[in-house]
Parts: C-alpha cells; sequence; structure tokens
C-alpha cells in the first residue's frame, strides 16, 4: 500500500493566520504544500468514477452520524461473557462455516435444502460484496468503537452492507420458509422450536454485528434486507429454474457457468486493497461446480436412490456408523482435492499467464499483481479465508481454546478505508472550526497537534455529555501497534497485531498508514486458482462424492431395501 502513504508526516495544522488562498486544482495550499488531509479527501475522488464517488458522499453522513450512538450502545452493554460471546458466535456467519457444513447435507439426502442454501449464501456473499467494493464504504470509525472480532481479515473490508447480516437473515428466512411449505416432515413441536431457533440465530449474528463494532445500523438493516429478498427469490423463482436447468442439454449449463464468470469479471473494481472480491471468486466457483455437477448426476444410474420420491436413502436405515465415516471421508477428500489443486495451479499457472500477457490478452484488476512482475507464487501463501489450509486448523483450535478465546479488542484504524475516514473526518472538523471560529473571533484548542501545549482539557472532557465525548473521539488518537492479539499474556492462540489509542497525539497521514497491517500481495493467478479450486469442491459434493459412497457398497444407499419418501 505504498501509493497510499503520500502526504507529510506530521498531520495537517492550523496556524494563526489568515486562511490560505493559494489553491493547487482548487485545493487550498499553505507554505506550498497541499494539506495531508485534503489529500486523503481527494482519494476516492480521483479512484472511484464520477457517479460511484457521488452515491458515496451521500451515504458517508449517515455512517458518520450512527457511530456515536454505536458506541454509546457498547459502552452500555459490554461485558467480557457478551465480548466472548458475540466474538465465538460471528464465526457461524462465516463463508468456513458454511463450506464445511453445507457438503453435509448432500450426503445426508437434504440435497434441494443444500442447493437453496449455497445459491443464497453465494448470492449473498456476491451482492453484498458488489456493493462493497463499488461504494468503498468504510465501517464506523475506531475510535470511539471497539473492535472486537476473531477473524484477521474482516476488519480490512468496506462496511456496508453487511455480508454476515445477509447471510444470517437468508438462512433463517429461507429455513423458516421451508419449515412453513408442504416439504416440512417435522412434527408442530420440533417445527416450532426450529423457527424459534432460526429467529434466535439470526438475532445473535445481526446485533453481534452492531455490538463488536464492526458495523453499524446501516450495514445491518441493507445486509438484512438484501438476505431477506435473495431467500424469497429462490425460495418461489428457483425450483422451476433448477428444474429447467437440469432437464435441458448440455449448452445450458455451460452458458448459465459462463454467466457467473461474467459477473465475477464485472465485479467492481475498489479503491482500496479490499479482499471481498476473493470471497464472491470463491463462492462463484461452488455455484459453476453444483450446477454442473448436479446436471451430470442427474443423468447417472445413481440419481434415484438420492433424488425423486422414490429415493432410496434413508439416514436411520444407514445407521450412525456408516453415515459418521460418510462425512469424515467426504470432508478428508474435499481437503485433498484442495490441498493438491491449489499448489499445483499456483505453480502452472503463473507461465501460462506470462504468455498471455506478453500477447496483451490479460484482464487485470486492481491489487493483483501481473504475472510478469514475479516469479514464483509462495506455496505456503495464506490466502484463504472461506476455506482454511489443513495446516491451519490445529492453530484456529488453540486459539478459540485459549485464554483470550482467539479474539482481539482493537481500537483505531485497521484498514486503508478506516485511516482515509479517520483523517477525512478530522479534516472536516477542522475546516467546521475555523468556519466557527472566524465567524465569532474566537479560537479554541480541539486536538493536540493543534494546541499551544500538546494536551487537552480532561476537565472539559470529563464533564462533556456522552454524545459529545464520542464524537470529540472520531477522528482523534494516534495508533500504535502492540505486538500481541491475545487478551492473556500466557494465551496459546496465534498473536495477532492489535491497535490501541494514544489519547493526546493524531498522527499525520504518513505515520497513520505505516502503522497499518498491510494487506499481503495478491498475485493475478489467484483467482482462477480459486474458481478452479472452488468449482472442484462443488462438483466433488454433489456428484463424485456421493457416487464413490455407492461404488463402495457399504457407505452406499443402493441397497437399502424400502424408498424413504420424498426428502430431496
Amino acid at each position: 500500500m505504498g501509493s497510499h502513504n503520500h502526504g507529510s508526516s506530521s498531520g495537517a495544522e492550523l496556524s494563526d493566520t489568515a486562511p490560505p488562498r493559494v489553491t493547487v486544482n482548487g485545493k487550498p495550499v499553505q507554505n506550498g504544500v497541499v494539506d495531508a488531509g485534503l489529500k486523503s479527501l481527494d482519494h476516492y475522488q480521483r479512484r472511484l468514477p464520477k457517479w460511484r464517488y457521488n452515491l458515496r458522499q451521500r451515504l458517508l453522513p449517515l455512517i458518520r452520524w450512527e457511530t456515536p450512538y454505536l458506541a454509546m450502545l457498547q459502552e452500555k452493554m459490554r461485558t467480557p461473557a457478551l465480548d466472548r460471546y458475540f466474538a465465538i458466535t460471528a464465526n457461524l456467519g462465516t463463508h468456513t462455516f458454511f463450506m464445511i457444513g453445507l457438503p453435509v447435507l448432500f450426503w445426508c439426502s437434504f440435497s434441494s435444502f443444500g442447493k437453496g442454501l449455497v445459491h443464497i449464501l453465494a448470492a449473498g456473499v456476491f451482492w453484498t460484496g458488489f456493493v462493497k467494493d463499488m461504494l468503498s464504504l468504510p465501517r464506523p470509525l475506531s475510535p470511539p468503537l471497539h473492535r472486537i472480532t476473531m477473524s484477521g481479515s474482516a476488519a480490512l473490508e468496506y462496511g456496508f452492507p453487511s455480508t454476515h447480516s445477509a447471510n444470517a437473515v437468508s438462512v433463517t428466512v429461507y429455513s423458516i420458509l421451508v419449515l412453513h411449505s408442504d416439504k416440512n416432515t417435522f412434527s408442530p413441536s420440533t417445527t416450532f422450536a426450529l423457527e424459534l431457533l432460526a429467529y434466535f440465530y439470526a438475532f445473535s449474528i445481526v446485533f453481534g454485528r452492531l455490538y463488536c463494532g464492526m458495523h453499524g445500523f446501516l450495514d445491518v438493516i441493507i445486509g438484512s434486507i438484501m438476505g431477506a429478498a435473495i431467500s424469497y427469490i429462490e425460495f418461489y423463482y428457483g425450483p422451476p429454474f433448477q428444474d429447467w436447468l437440469y432437464a435441458s442439454d448440455y449448452v445450458v449449463p455451460i452458458l448459465f457457468a459462463i454467466t457467473i464468470l461474467i459477473l465475477v469479471r464485472i465485479h467492481p473494481e475498489p479503491a482500496d486493497d479490499c479482499p471481498c472480491f476473493d470471497d464472491s471468486v470463491s463462492f462463484a466457483g461452488v455455484v459453476v461446480g453444483l450446477e454442473l455437477g448436479t446436471w451430470h448426476f442427474a443423468r447417472s444410474r445413481w440419481d434415484h436412490i438420492y433424488n425423486g420420491p422414490n429415493a432410496l436413502f434413508d439416514l436411520s436405515a444407514l445407521g450412525w456408523p456408516v453415515i459418521i465415516i460418510r462425512l469424515i471421508l467426504g470432508v478428508l477428500i474435499i481437503f485433498a482435492w484442495r490441498e493438491v489443486m491449489k499448489p499445483t495451479l499456483l505453480k502452472v499457472l503463473p507461465r501460462l499467464f506470462r504468455v498471455i500477457e506478453t500477447h496483451g490478452l490479460s484482464l487485470p484488476r486492481r491489487f493483483f499483481m501481473p504475472a510478469t512482475e514475479y516469479k514464483d507464487v509462495p506455496l505456503n501463501l495464506r490466502d484463504d479465508e472461506v476455506l482454511p489450509n489443513m495446516s491451519d486448523i490445529p492453530r484456529m483450535m488453540r486459539s478459540i481454546r485459549g485464554p483470550g478465546r482467539g479474539r482481539a479488542v482493537s481500537i483505531g484504524p485497521q484498514s486503508a478505508a478506516d485511516a482515509y475516514e479517520t483523517l477525512a473526518y478530522r479534516e472536516r472538523k477542522r475546516r467546521e472550526s475555523l468556519s466557527s471560529e472566524k465567524g465569532s473571533g474566537l479560537r479554541q484548542v480541539h486536538s493536540a497537534a493543534e494546541g499551544a501545549d500538546g494536551e487537552e482539557s480532561v476537565v472539559d472532557q470529563a464533564h462533556s455529555s456522552g454524545f459529545e465525548k464520542y464524537e470529540r473521539q472520531m477522528g482523534q488518537g494516534q495508533v500504535v501497534v502492540e505486538s500481541t492479539g491475545s487478551l492473556s499474556p500466557n494465551s496459546s492462540a496465534v498473536e495477532e497485531p492489535e491497535l490501541y489509542l494514544g489519547q493526546r497525539d493524531e498522527l499525520g497521514e504518513k505515520e497513520i498508514f505505516s502503522k497499518l497491517t498491510r494487506p499481503r500481495v495478491r498475485y493475478d493467478v489467484e483467482v482462477v486458482t480459486k474458481l478452479v479450486v472452488y468449482a472442484g469442491i462443488g462438483y466433488l459434493a454433489v456428484d463424485t462424492i456421493p457416487i464413490l459412497f455407492e461404488l463402495t457398497g457399504l457407505l452406499g444407499a443402493g441397497h437399502l431395501p424400502f424408498p424413504s419418501g420424498s426428502r430431496s
């Protein structure tokens, strides 16, 4: 992010002289140097198309307005127990949780419900990521908010809209629609209990995003609306589309896959290095593999075992030992595919990409390094927040079991979007201060960087109202990187950098960006690698692995002597 480190090493300072009159490109200049805060204000105007920038500027005041209220809510409610609860339950709305859990539905003969969940989650991840990168809106400012998270990458994404909220609400709404449909075979009491569980799940995830300081009211409201809309579309229009797709010849699934790839290609370029696109690519690959695999499996001699009104599959007839072996074997096959294909593609594709780029046929994306600029991709590349490497699983378990439960509490800018918003809000308050002081003839010290003695009145701060206190913290403070992200010095969790607030100093633009955790280098071949790997996972889950179960005999359901009714 070296391109972000522009501006003077100190923050823009105000003087007692008259306001500057010299301008460069319409921007005020003082002593021949454009104010660093003004450069940060200009960042999104330069990076985004005019219509995207204008839309962003219309929504940004809402995010700033709600931040003090979020801080008041967080301060009144925070306890160590709730910190732990909402940090852990946030994982139930992540891509990793669903990617590991969804294949189980296909192997337990809930394929129709499983496909519906894949569709709504993929659509939710893609379209929330699409809007995030299109508008490039920051998360609510920290400070005054404290960020509570177990994910090292979540804070690097933009805030609007909330993908967690979209995922949680879409799963809840879709599940309730299924429970109220004629496909529901559960008893009324079980249905009622599952419905309550679904509502509680959605509330925990959505409210938890507010509690953890990761999103604002606008983020979770729009994310929830998007999730609900996606679920309704999938429930009412998904099955007819699926029937038509699977009844068609091979051309239709291929055209569907090409459409998905086109959507990936037109995904908006973000203004900053945001990982939203990576998640969209992963789920796009899953959908492509799912549809191609389901289309192929529907034409196999094993389709009648799992699908249709006379399907033979029955969980109780198989028995728990066989079910557990099926699940373990299926998960191992998926991880084995990923562990083999990912390094293979990362090793082979750069050579192919160099040939393509020399002929001017590359389709580069911002923040992805082209193959002509590197020799090899590191094989231990930790590029995946959707499905972890096998080697990462022990670390994740130690992190969750550790005294800090793997969570980190951070205060201060964590991403480029955070830093630019901090500087932009600081500059806005300075302009308002100048305007007010010019009209009244009074000058007051508003921050340490502007004060004559470098200190802010502690008495004034203590007597200010709660709202004013939080509003004063916005855009203030020094970002300090701690060496550990654990809440306990004896924690066995993997250490992550933490950001804390120094109350008296304001850092300039260069210092703020130098303190941020730099995003890793991303390589152009990663996009195709993710598409192939995750398309393979989707195909394996619905086609290859069920066929392997049947070929092994005892792990299959083809030997069951009676039909189980319609479950698919």
